[in-house]
C-alpha cells in the first residue's frame, strides 16, 4: 500500500476564502484535504492557490510526484474572466501537459473544462443552492470507474450558477440532473485524465446550509427564490435531505478516484 502524494488546487482567493472558513467553518481546500486524510489516513497533501505564481512553478516543476491533483470548488465566475481566473485556467492548461490523474469539482470542473476547450455560461435552468437532487448516472457513467458502487440516482450537495455549455472534445458525459445537463464529465486533454463533478461529494450539508445562509441576500437579489419564505423552505428540505445522505454513499466517487490513482 502507497502513501499518496495529491495536490490540492484551491478555487477561491482570499476574501472568498474567509467567507468559507466562517461559513463552513472550512476553506474549499481544508475541506477537501480533511476528507481525503480521513479515507487515507497517510497521504502527503499539499495546497496551492493559482494566484500565486511562485506557488503554481513549484508545483509544476515537481508535477511528477503527485499521484494525483484536485481541482476544488470556488466561488468565482468563469465569465467574469479576470486575471486570477486566467491563471486558474492557464494552471490546469499546464497540468495537462504532464501524465496526471485530475479530479475537477465544481469549479474545479469549469476551469478543467475551459482549459481543454470546453465553454461555461450561466445555468440556463437555474442554480443548485446547497443540493442537486435526483442526478441520474447514464450509461456511460455505469462503466466509469468514477461511479462504481454508486446509487444510479443520487441527491448530492451542489452550489453552482453556472454550468459546462459545451463539453471539451472527445469527452463523455456521465450524468445529468434537471438543472445541469453535464453533473460527471471525463475526458482526456493532453497527457491528462481528468474526471469532472459539478456537485460536492466534499460537503456536508451543513456546510451548505450555512453557506447558503450567509448568502441569503446575493440568492434573493439574484430572484434564484422568489421570497425569503421560499428560501427557507428550501433550506428546510435540505435538512430533511440531510437525514437520508449516508457519508459511504456520498463519497463514492472521491473514494473511488483515490482507488485508482493507488493501483495506477
Amino acid at each position: 500500500m502507497i502513501d499518496l502524494n495529491i495536490l490540492i488546487v484551491e478555487g477561491n482567493d482570499p476574501k472568498n476564502n474567509e467567507f468559507f472558513v466562517k461559513a463552513a467553518k472550512a476553506s474549499c481546500s481544508q475541506n477537501l484535504k480533511n476528507l481525503i486524510l480521513k479515507l487515507e489516513p497517510n497521504s502527503k497533501i499539499e495546497i496551492i492557490n493559482p494566484a500565486r505564481d511562485d506557488e503554481t512553478k513549484t508545483a509544476l516543476e515537481n508535477i511528477k510526484k503527485y499521484h494525483g491533483i484536485i481541482f476544488t470548488g470556488g466561488a468565482m465566475r468563469l465569465n467574469d474572466m479576470t486575471e486570477e481566473i486566467k491563471k486558474h485556467i492557464n494552471f490546469a492548461s499546464n497540468c495537462f501537459k504532464h501524465e496526471n490523474k485530475i479530479l475537477a469539482i465544481c469549479w474545479g470542473l469549469q476551469v478543467c473544462s475551459v482549459a481543454a476547450g470546453g465553454k461555461v455560461s450561466p445555468g440556463k435552468k437555474g442554480a443548485h443552492v446547497g443540493i442537486a437532487s435526483d442526478i441520474e448516472i447514464n450509461e456511460e457513467g455505469k462503466k466509469n470507474l468514477i461511479y462504481k458502487n454508486k446509487k444510479i440516482k443520487f441527491t448530492s450537495p451542489a452550489f453552482n450558477y453556472d454550468e459546462v455549455c459545451e463539453i471539451p472534445p472527445g469527452a463523455t458525459l456521465l450524468s445529468s440532473d434537471k438543472v445541469n445537463n453535464v453533473m460527471g464529465l471525463y475526458f482526456t486533454s493532453g497527457n491528462s485524465k481528468i474526471w469532472g463533478l459539478q456537485y460536492h461529494p466534499d460537503y456536508e450539508y451543513w456546510q451548505m446550509i450555512n453557506l447558503s445562509s450567509a448568502r441569503k441576500d446575493r440568492i434573493l437579489k439574484n430572484k434564484v427564490f422568489n421570497n425569503e419564505d421560499e428560501f427557507q423552505k428550501h433550506l428546510n428540505f435540505i435538512k430533511e435531505e440531510d437525514k437520508k445522505l449516508d457519508f459511504e454513499n456520498r463519497t463514492h466517487e472521491i473514494r473511488n478516484w483515490l482507488n485508482h490513482i493507488k493501483i495506477h
